[in-house]
């Protein structure tokens, strides 16, 4: 972040995710945008420009759809951003995620356990990941209980049509994006590394569909966690574009 030279830059953690609370709730994607949405009112964030990664990325074009006169642009990057067919998810997450999506088995993967956050992280980076930086990953994870919200993260990826209500959102989010040529938007691409979500078709789908939409793509390799591989790439980018449109 502090490379982004611009504005006041802040980075939220997710509800019981980081340093957040972790509230007895169900950790839908609607309840995360409602505790998105109770942090954007307190702080009284106007002329917004979005940064997200991955449900980052979902959420930041959730909250836009539902507050265009707030956002001034989204930049993101190896995000959430359609429902996919089991098809379109690359081959290698196919047979994970119909495991996590499986009731009993994806709670002995991921709650039962560190073993999916401490082998899953590095599985899906290019850059080896330092023992400490593994450590800081864990930390808000201890417990049984306080990995809820990465089971319900991961079975709510919207695939072959559920769960209905991310789908629902995320149609309307894209009807947005398709109809908001007042509001600049930037893909942020790499090479495909390890665990990489993105596919060619995905990127072209983005092209054709979203309204003011540039691409930033690079030669440099990254895994699906792309602020991990390239953070300085992403954050020359997003500064880049921030500029070209008004700074």
């Amino acid at each position: 972040m502090p490379a982004v030279a611009y504005g006041r830059r802040l980075a939220p953690d997710l509800i019981g995710m980081g340093a957040s609370g972790e509230p007895a709730i169900g950790y839908s994607f609607a309840e995360h945008a409602r505790y998105l949405d109770a942090w954007f009112d307190a702080l009284g964030l106007e002329d917004v420009v979005l940064v997200g990664h991955d449900w980052g990325g979902a959420l930041a074009f959730d909250w836009a759809a539902r507050h265009p006169g707030r956002v001034r642009g989204i930049a993101f990057t190896e995000s959430v951003v359609k429902p996919m067919s089991w098809e379109e998810l690359p081959e290698g997450g196919r047979e994970t995620f119909r495991a996590i999506k499986t009731e009993g088995v994806g709670e002995t993967m991921i709650l039962d356990g560190e073993d999916h956050l401490r082998q899953g992280l590095p599985a899906t980076m290019a850059t080896p990941l330092a023992e400490q930086d593994v450590a800081a990953y864990l930390r808000p994870y201890p417990t049984r209980e306080s990995r809820v919200p990465l089971l319900r993260w991961a079975r709510s990826l919207p695939l072959g049509g559920q769960p209905a209500d991310v789908v629902a959102r995320m149609e309307e989010f894209g009807r947005w994006a398709a109809a908001s040529p007042e509001v600049p938007k930037l893909l942020i691409g790499f090479r495909p590394g390890p665990g990489t979500m993105w596919t060619p078709e995905t990127i072209a789908w983005c092209a054709a569909t979203m309204a003011s939409l540039e691409t930033a793509e690079h030669d440099a390799v990254a895994g699906h966690h792309t602020p991990e591989d390239q953070p300085a790439a992403i954050a020359a980018a997003v500064s880049e574009w921030v500029v070209k449109h008004g700074g």
